[in-house]
């Protein structure tokens, strides 16, 4: 009964030991890897919040905003295009409560983009969901869309919490620097709109769309569709509407083009698994490194007459 005992002890402590001397070293290592990643990721951001967040500064000291308060705002807001709006409202003398309405019709948005990506976030702890939500932005969400497992179903695996968060934080650090820079520059610049910097938001929402584009063509048809429709229907007198129209437009094409690629694949996967049914003895598991059977000739001819089948 001892000698039964003592081996099961030293069996059950040994894999412990080598597990936590294996993960408490590599921890930090993994986990600053991580966050040098999210932060390669936020890259573009980075150049689009820069210029606009100079030029929110410097239109908010322009008004008359203290600079303490520009940069308050950047910290505990966040919201470029409500920032915006709100130094204009602040400016025309509108009163707090017609701010803070605005802001929350103009950030409504944000319902629906966390909503998307929700299913990713279940798993993580209240207070880093609300960390989360708190830096999500238009930019941010684009780029947690293609990297976050948003569909129960998705197959993607879930990419560490510290890259996810430190991308957040370096795009809301972009914007806070780039409107403390705006703020100290104010008296530099007596106009921003001769510098086009205002360019740099739909130049940084391109660079997001190529890699899209780069996946599937009919994201780039949805996005060259978009951008023509969208300067017809300028042209044709429709105003602001005009984005919306065409992304509404661009974006059921888009949604419709799948199904019917879905349903040709779908067939030509049938015929290829009723095609390739004989060599279903190689079954999972073995070292076939062709992603398709059909035409290949059976585990019989390619082992040989004598031959067993090689594992």
């Amino acid at each position: 009964m001892d000698t039964a005992s003592s081996p099961g002890k030293g069996h059950s402590s040994p894999p412990h030991q080598p597990g936590q001397s294996r993960t408490t070293p590599a921890r930090p290592a993994s986990r600053m890897a991580a966050v040098l990643s999210g932060m390669r990721q936020a890259l573009p951001i980075v150049l689009g919040y820069v210029p606009v967040a100079f030029a929110f500064g410097v239109l908010a000291r322009k008004t008359g905003m203290p600079a303490s308060g520009a940069v308050c705002m950047s910290l505990m807001v966040f919201a470029g295009s409500a920032q915006l709006i709100s130094v204009s409202l602040l400016a025309g003398g509108a009163s707090p409560a017609t701010v803070v309405l605005t802001t929350f019709v103009v950030n409504l948005r944000h319902l629906l983009m966390s909503a998307a990506l929700a299913p990713a976030l279940r798993r993580w702890p209240r207070a880093l969901q609300a960390l989360f939500a708190f830096q999500l932005t238009d930019e941010t969400f684009a780029l947690h869309v293609s990297r976050l497992p948003s569909v129960p179903g998705d197959a993607r695996p879930e990419p560490p919490r510290a890259e996810t968060l430190a991308l957040n934080m370096t795009a809301q650090s972009a914007w806070v620097i780039g409107t403390i820079i705006g703020v100290f520059g104010s008296e530099l610049v007596a106009d921003v709109r001769p510098l086009g910097l205002d360019y740099a938001l739909p130049a940084m929402f391109i660079a997001l769309l190529l890699p899209y584009c780069r996946k599937a063509r009919r994201f780039a048809l949805a996005a060259a569709l978009a951008g023509v429709l969208s300067v017809l229907l300028a042209l044709a007198g429709a105003g602001q509407w005009n984005v919306i129209i065409a992304t509404v437009c661009s974006a059921t094409l888009c949604t419709l083009l799948p199904a019917k690629a879905d349903a040709v694949q779908r067939t030509a996967g049938h015929h290829a698994a009723s095609a390739a049914e004989p060599d279903a003895l190689n079954g999972p598991g073995k070292p076939d490194e062709t992603d398709d059977l059909a035409g290949l000739p059976s585990l019989a001819d390619l082992n040989g007459p004598g031959r067993a089948p090689t594992l």
